[in-house]
């Protein structure tokens, strides 16, 4: 039942596909031209509306993953300094530790 409710949908997209390219083949008069002409320039304002609007959101969101670009190399460099000073004083401890073994050895 499944598929037949698909191909139906299919003959009622395709007539409904047939129906408007009839519709527009059909066209005789300049009244009909007229608007016809009226309806296709308002599909295209609306389409450079939207289209202007994704740019606006495309440049955002490009925007947007700038900035965290940024801030994730901000916070792996942060991150590489955090690890050369734990080195740092991981050597230091080591050293003390050494110089404690040794004077421990004297003693």
């Amino acid at each position: 039942s499944a598929q037949i409710a698909d191909l139906q949908q299919k003959l009622l997209d395709a007539d409904s596909g047939d129906r408007v390219k009839q519709r527009w083949d059909s066209i005789a008069t300049i009244l009909e031209a007229k608007c016809a002409l009226k309806y296709l320039l308002g599909e295209l304002v609306s389409s450079k509306v939207e289209k202007s609007k994704l740019e606006s959101s495309l440049q955002q969101s490009e925007a947007d993953c700038s900035d965290i670009q940024k801030l994730l190399t901000e916070e792996r460099n942060h991150l590489t300094e955090l690890e050369a000073e734990f080195q740092t004083q991981l050597l230091v401890q080591e050293q003390h530790h050494q110089e404690k073994v040794k004077c421990n050895r004297w003693k």
